[in-house]
């Protein structure tokens, strides 16, 4: 008994095979309901998942290439201001250095010109002392050989001629 006990026993947990064949056949329908409706569904939804993230790796590739181009043409754009600022300082500091050299130019002229103008006011009062000089000496010598003849020289013509006779003699010693 113990045998039949125990194949009964066995039999309690093992369906029959109608219970199988049904179950099959209701596990197929629902395979086939899933495989035709929420598969595709599933399916769409990882590809558009899929598809973002391509694309979202492609938008970042695209946006990290933009970011290169844009760092060159700014390193571009900084080198060639670097360039262009060294280019003016350069210009600049051989303007200052024309500007300069005008203003000494200037100056040496203004100089030589204040000095020629020095030079030329000192030989009109030369020229002028000269002349005064020699007034005074025609009065002085015309007295003196008032005095040495004993007698004044009447005539301004005489006394002119004899002046300018003793300042040529006394000019002559000198050369």
């Amino acid at each position: 008994m113990n045998s039949v006990a125990a194949t009964n026993g066995i039999l309690l947990f093992l369906p029959k095979t109608f219970d199988i064949v049904w179950s099959l056949i209701i596990l197929a329908i629902v395979a086939a309901f899933f495989y035709k409706f929420f598969l595709p569904k599933f399916q769409a939804v990882f590809d558009e998942r899929a598809s973002k993230i391509e694309g979202g790796i492609e938008n970042a590739k695209k946006a990290q290439q933009q970011a290169d181009e844009a760092r060159r043409k700014y390193d571009d754009q900084l080198s060639t201001a670097r360039v262009e600022a060294s280019k003016i300082r350069d210009d600049a500091r051989a303007e200052a250095s024309h500007i300069i050299a005008d203003a000494r130019a200037r100056a040496d002229a203004e100089a030589s010109q204040i000095t020629a103008s020095a030079q030329r006011s000192i030989d009109s009062q030369h020229k002028q002392a000269l002349v005064k000089l020699r007034g005074e000496v025609g009065t002085l010598a015309a007295a003196l050989a008032g005095k040495i003849l004993g007698s004044k020289l009447q005539d301004d013509a005489v006394q002119s001629q004899m002046v300018d006779g003793l300042l040529d003699e006394l000019s002559d010693d000198r050369q």
